[in-house]
């Protein structure tokens, strides 16, 4: 047998084994990832362990699924984002029609940090930064915070998860606070565009460190995927993190790396770092499953999390329901589920915007027929001033006579009488 006709049977025989695979259900697993652990920066990015990345790198590497980055752009940077950038827009106003021009004097990097976490490409060799999902694809939607913006910021976020969701997102990641626990009433439609159209939307909860105490949108909308961060050891950070009843899973947000516009490696920390790692997660999951929508792509990523001791069970404020587990969250068996485990935005805005979304009723105004008025009398001759007129006898001679006439005839019948009195008197009276 020639070595051209034993390649053939090799090949038809692989063939056979992949086909027998996919008919029995059992994936295949894929060629290895270019990997170098010894290499200084794989070896800095302690989470591809400890979060058991790289163990379920033996299943996916989020091939097939899209990640949209909603920051300050992604950066052309051809080794890390190469292919991996398939499309972008810019909706501040201020950036290029691609959405890969860096916005911002100060946070002009943030957006390539975040997508380098997400899925950035490594060196062929197995050396440089590597994202959680690196075979993923990636959208680059720009915006700008405060004067790097010439568009209102909320009108940029409803604007860009639209365009997101128009433009093949399975993943959402927004790694921004508004520091406020609630948010702009145009967000509800654009997060509900969102979460209709099965889009997994990841948020970081922001951190201490730049001045947020508590949780903020976008981080309190029923239905996305909260993000709290830990450090090293896995301790809810103190600077790099902040609390929240939404917090649903917790991932590492101190002595993180990421790739910037200039395409150096930076170091960094921050729940906008953790936000992309569980968002790289969560295009594994959705490359691993494809046939899981939005609402079981998180509870996967929530019903796997590792447990921390002392932590309030089921949901803590500090670590949700735990650690991120990226390993059980591709291969472990979990129960589906109906509804999001992270809330139901409708039901929200059907009790919080009742007024704007119920049409209240419209009172109904029946016509009434009224009858015509009797025609009016025609003008009377004008007569002379010192004659009297049918009116004014009516209404004043003849009343006047009524009233006059009877006390006059009283009054002189009182007066003869009173004569008559006095004349009897007189002639009674005797002589002297």
């Amino acid at each position: 047998m020639t070595r051209g006709a034993q390649l053939l049977r090799a090949t038809v025989a692989l063939a056979t084994v992949a086909a027998s695979a996919l008919l029995l259900g059992v994936a295949a697993t894929p060629p290895p990832v270019a990997d170098d652990p010894a290499d200084p920066v794989r070896a800095a990015e302690y989470w591809l362990d400890g979060a058991r990345i790289r163990e379920a790198w033996q299943t996916t590497r989020g091939e097939g699924v899209t990640i949209a980055v909603i920051d300050t752009g992604i950066g052309k940077v051809p080794q890390t984002f190469g292919e991996a950038v398939i499309g972008g827009t810019d909706v501040s106003g201020s950036g290029t029609p691609d959405g890969r021009t860096p916005l911002g004097a100060v946070d002009g990097d943030h957006g390539s940090w975040v997508a380098s976490l997400a899925a950035g490409r490594g060196a062929p060799d197995g050396t440089g930064m590597i994202g959680v999902a690196p075979e993923a694809n990636l959208l680059s939607i720009s915006v700008g915070f405060g004067a790097a913006a010439a568009v209102p910021f909320t009108e940029q976020v409803a604007k860009a998860m639209k365009w997101a969701v128009d433009n093949g997102a399975d993943v959402i990641n927004l790694s921004f606070t508004t520091n406020t626990l609630d948010w702009d009433r145009s967000w509800d439609d654009a997060f509900l565009y969102a979460f209709e159209r099965d889009v997994v939307v990841v948020v970081a909860a922001g951190n201490r460190g730049s001045g947020t105490s508590i949780i903020g949108a976008p981080a309190t909308i029923p239905g996305v995927l909260t993000v709290g961060g830990v450090d090293q050891t896995g301790t809810a950070s103190v600077e790099a993190s902040t609390q929240g009843i939404t917090i649903g899973i917790s991932a590492p947000s101190e002595g993180l790396l990421g790739v910037s516009a200039d395409g150096k490696i930076a170091s960094w920390r921050g729940t906008s770092g953790a936000a992309p790692i569980v968002a790289g997660v969560a295009a594994l999951v959705r490359s691993a499953h494809p046939d899981l929508d939005a609402a079981n792509v998180i509870n996967r990523i929530i019903k796997t999390a590792i447990p921390v001791d002392g932590a309030t069970k089921p949901r803590d404020p500090l670590y949700g329901f735990g650690l991120l587990d990226a390993a059980s969250a591709v291969t472990a068996n979990v129960p589906t589920v109906d509804e999001n485990p992270m809330g139901d935005l409708a039901e929200w805005i059907r009790l919080h915007r009742r007024a704007e979304t119920v049409p209240q009723p419209v009172p109904e105004i029946t016509p009434v027929s009224v009858p015509p008025l009797p025609a009016a009398e025609g003008p009377t001759e004008p007569g002379s001033p010192l004659l009297p007129s049918a009116e004014s006898l009516r209404y004043g001679t003849l009343p006047l006579i009524a009233v006059t006439v009877p006390g006059i005839l009283v009054g002189l019948g009182v007066t003869a009488a009173a004569r008559r009195i006095r004349s009897a008197r007189v002639i009674r009276t005797p002589k002297s």
